[in-house]
Parts: structure tokens; C-alpha cells; sequence
């Protein structure tokens, strides 16, 4: 029936004199018949990547209807996947810091700095961390804070709300942190520096910063200056738990499996609707998390949220680690990575910067200017190392070098700091720090004052102290940090070299 049907039209169209579009009829002409411009009609049947689709007159049949469907599903699946790589991480820190103990009360910190033990993206061995996760439901918090700490609050969409310390309103000299909840009303007491955080779970994390090498006195001032409790108790505020992390073995990287699923209908329950854009929040609703509903995916979209995961954390490797964007190099032809699209990670003023986004949260924790902004001794700025400088991967079983030019732009100090692949972790490896930094004892400085770092199985003769060790059959990345950057690193008058791989 139907292909004499279109047998007919066929006809009828040639003799009317119209031209026939290949696997489309056009209809005969009528007495209200207008042409129909290109690109408009759907022919009969069109081969794509997922098939062929198959049509009578722009209707799809049941076969093509199935498979566009679970295709919709799975694109959508996808990019929900990529634009959840921020409140994912998030919910992996939760889950790490929870397990030392409960939110707000806890104060846990690095005090000896963290070690290869525990599983932290991309974090230093250089300056003490201090994370505390955050929770609002209770009310507003306040959290009094020492001085000369580099931190800041990032909200449960791992967004920047603001820094604290050094860039912070506090100038460094610490200070008193009112934290208002979402939807909170009443007027805020004076002598506090209030921060409004759009949701109401949040981290609040700092870096302790050595003196002269020293990090005794930070954690001295960590303990007698830190306090963090609710308002309604400010007049006698309860004790706050300290516990040094220190060597611990646990892990705040999230999964990448169909457990990601799982914590990002945990943020979407969790937070209000009004913490995050509408289109953001329809990818996931389209896969069926959707605040105020369960998360109850069929036999049909858990297969396709299973695959979705396994892509999605492939195409953030893929960005992370193969980048196709010319301006993601700190130089031309060079490979040193940097961050783009500043903190808000945008393209430019009000268009997102996706790739960037997918890079930094599938990498990185921590969301502030101070970490990309050009801060002139001030803040920290970073180089990811990915690849050799003939664009190889980073071999653990193979040597480099890293020779680091004289007159260091870094007003405080630099580090060098190598990761595993997989987990974005410090590599695991018999040296508790894989690191060299211009605070390690027994640096070895070159007469014009240049440095070579090494890499490899084993040290190069007499450069122990210069040498952070690899393993054979396992890849590794790392980040260059300056803490305390100067201009010759901004204007690029000072440049990195490039990991050379030593035969």
C-alpha cells in the first residue's frame, strides 16, 4: 500500500512538472500548493551513524523511533555526565571528609602535609590543607579563621562563592566568616564578613601557608584561632573536633562508574532548584533525576546510563589529556596546559566554556580567581604537564628532565608535583612526597641558578634530591605551581621548558 502510494505521487509530481527530491515524493500540485523551500522535507529514508532511519512522508517508523530515542537518551546521558563533573567531585569530598567525621563540628587538616597515601585530585605536598565540609540546613554558620591562610568557599555545584584569607575580605589577618543559608531572611549581625552560599552543603578549604619553610606555626594558629559553629550559639560557642589527616588512607575522588549516577541525584535531592541554571538541571531531569522524584531507571536507561558513564569519563580524559584547542597551551608550540576560561569558566561574558569546565572539575578541586586570575604576588598559578615535549605520553618507565630557568618568577616559593593518571592522585610510589620544590632541603641548584628536576624509575647519580620517582607501565602528569606568582610569569617573559625525555 505504501509504495504504491508513493508510486503515485511520483507520478503525479513528475507530470505537474515538479522536480523530485531523491527518497522523497513531492505532493501534487493543489490550488493552495506553495513550493516547498530545500531542506525542509525529510526523505524516506536516510543512512546516519545510528542506521538507516526509515519515514512515510516525515513520520518515522517504530524501528527509527526506537533507536532516535535511545540515541536522545544517550547524547543526553553524555553531556549530563560532563556537566556533573562539578557537583560529582564535589559529592566525592563529601563522602572522604564525612568519613572522618561529622559536618561542620570537624575540622580536619594535613598538619605534617598530605602524602601519596590519601586520594586527593591534583593536591599539593607543599603547604597544609584544611577541609571542612559545610551544612546549612541547621541555620547560618560562623567560621572564625586564622591568618595568613590562601582558601576559599565553594558551594555544592562547585562554584565560587569567595575566597578567604590572603585574597580573601580578611586581607590575611583572619577574621570572623558569617555563612547565610539559601533563602535565608533575617538581617546579618554586624562584625562578621557575611557570605551568602547558594546551597547548603559547601566546602570550606584552605591551604596553611609556611613560614620560611615551617608549617609548625600555621598549625599552631589553625588551632588556637579556628572555630566554626552556628549563630544562635556564637555567645558560647561548643568545641570543634581537630583531626590531623596526616598519612591517612582514604580517598575524596569520586567514581566515574554508574556510582557517579547515584551521588549526583544526591546534590539534585539535596539543594534547591533555584542554586542552578534551568538547562542544566533538564539534562539531568531528562535522565531522570529530578529533584523531588526518585532516581528508579528502567532495565532499557540503566544500560544506557551504564555506557553513558563509561563514555562520559572517557570523552573527560579525552579533553583533559589529548586537548584540540590552540589557546589551552601556555605557548606557541609548546605543551604545557593552563587553565581557561577563568573561574566562571567562560568563553566569554555569559557563554560557558564546556571543555575547560570538563577539564578543570574531571582534574582540579578548588574554584577561585586566586588559582587563575593574574595576582602579582599573590595566589598560585599552575602549568599541567600531560605530555614530553615531543607531545608523548609520560612514560613511568622511561627518564626526563625539567630544566627550570633561573630567576623563578614565584615571589614565595615553586614545586613541581607528579600525578597517576588514573586518579589524578599523587603517584603512588615509594617517596611519601613525589615532589622537588625550592623549599626541599638539599636542592641541587645549578652555578646560574637554574634547576633540573628528574623523573624515572630510578635517580640519576647524585640528583636524589632532585628526583621524583615514576613506575614502569604507568603513566604520570604534573602540575608546575608558583605560589605568589610575578609579572615575568604573566607577560610570559619568563617561559617553562619542556619534559625531555633522556635516552
Amino acid at each position: 500500500m505504501k509504495t504504491r502510494f508513493l508510486a503515485t505521487m511520483t507520478l503525479l509530481a513528475a507530470m505537474a512538472g515538479s522536480v523530485v527530491l531523491p527518497g522523497w515524493a513531492e505532493p501534487p500540485k493543489m490550488k493552495m500548493t506553495t513550493e516547498i523551500p530545500p531542506g525542509i522535507a525529510m526523505p524516506d529514508k536516510v543512512e546516519t551513524r545510528l542506521g538507516t532511519l526509515n519515514f512515510f512522508d516525515g513520520f518515522p517508523d517504530d524501528t527509527t523511533v526506537e533507536k532516535l530515542y535511545d540515541n536522545l537518551d544517550f547524547q543526553r546521558a553524555v553531556q549530563a555526565y560532563l556537566l556533573a563533573l562539578a557537583p560529582v567531585n564535589m559529592a566525592g569530598l563529601r563522602e572522604g571528609l564525612l568519613e572522618v567525621g561529622p559536618a561542620n563540628v570537624t575540622i580536619p587538616t594535613f598538619e605534617a602535609m598530605m602524602n601519596a597515601r590519601s586520594i586527593f585530585l591534583t593536591a599539593n605536598a607543599t603547604t597544609a590543607y584544611t577541609w571542612v565540609w559545610i551544612d546549612l540546613r541547621g541555620g547560618p554558620l560562623v567560621a572564625e579563621v586564622p591568618p595568613a591562610i590562601l582558601g576559599m568557599v565553594d558551594d555544592f555545584w562547585f562554584r565560587y562563592v569567595t575566597d578567604i584569607g590572603i585574597v580573601g575580605p580578611d586581607q590575611g589577618k583572619g577574621g570572623k566568616y558569617l555563612l547565610l543559608p539559601p533563602g535565608f531572611k533575617g538581617e546579618a549581625p554586624e562584625g562578621y564578613f557575611v557570605v551568602r552560599v547558594p546551597t547548603f552543603e559547601s566546602i570550606l578549604v584552605w591551604r596553611n601557608m609556611p613560614v620560611k619553610g615551617d608549617i609548625k606555626p600555621a598549625i599552631d594558629n589553625l588551632h588556637k584561632l579556628t572555630r566554626i559553629y552556628p549563630l544562635s550559639e556564637a555567645d558560647n560557642p561548643p568545641a570543634n573536633t581537630f583531626v590531623n589527616v596526616s598519612d591517612r588512607d582514604f580517598s575524596t575522588v569520586a567514581p566515574a562508574d554508574y556510582q557517579f549516577w547515584n551521588l549526583l541525584n544526591y546534590v539534585v535531592q539535596n539543594e534547591p532548584v533555584e542554586s542552578l541554571d534551568p538547562v542544566t538541571l533538564g539534562f539531568f531531569a531528562s535522565i531522570g533525576i529530578e529533584k523531588g522524584k526518585p532516581f528508579a531507571p528502567d532495565e532499557r536507561m540503566k544500560k544506557i546510563l551504564e555506557e553513558a558513564a563509561v563514555v562520559g569519563d572517557a570523552t573527560a580524559r579525552t579533553i583533559t589529556y589529548r586537548s584540540r584547542i590552540p589557546e589551552a597551551f601556555y605557548y606557541p608550540n609548546s605543551t604545557w596546559r593552563q587553565w581557561l576560561g577563568g573561574y566562571k569558566f567562560e568563553k566569554q561574558p555569559g557563554v560557558a566554556y564546556l571543555d575547560a569546565a570538563a577539564f578543570f572539575y574531571f582534574y582540579a578541586t578548588g574554584v577561585t580567581p586566586a588559582m587563575e586570575a593574574k595576582m602579582v604576588g599573590q595566589g598560585s598559578q599552575y602549568a599541567v604537564g600531560i605530555v614530553d615535549a615531543n607531545g608523548n605520553p609520560l612514560d613511568g618507565g622511561k627518564t626526563y628532565r625539567l630544566h627550570v630557568l633561573p630567576n623563578i618568577p614565584a615571589k614565595d616559593f615553586w614545586s613541581a608535583i607528579v600525578y597517576d593518571n588514573q586518579t589524578r592522585s599523587m603517584i603512588q610510589t615509594g617517596q611519601d612526597y613525589p615532589q622537588v620544590s625550592s623549599l626541599d632541603d638539599g636542592l641541587a641548584v645549578n652555578k646560574d641558578g637554574s634547576v633540573d628536576v628528574y623523573f624515572g624509575p630510578t635517580a640519576p647519580s647524585g640528583m636524589e634530591n632532585n628526583w621524583i620517582q615514576t613506575i614502569p607501565g604507568k603513566g604520570w602528569n604534573m602540575l608546575f605551581r608558583l605560589y605568589g606568582p610575578l609579572e615575568p610569569w604573566f607577560d610570559k617573559t619568563w617561559k617553562l621548558s619542556e619534559i625531555e625525555e633522556m635516552k
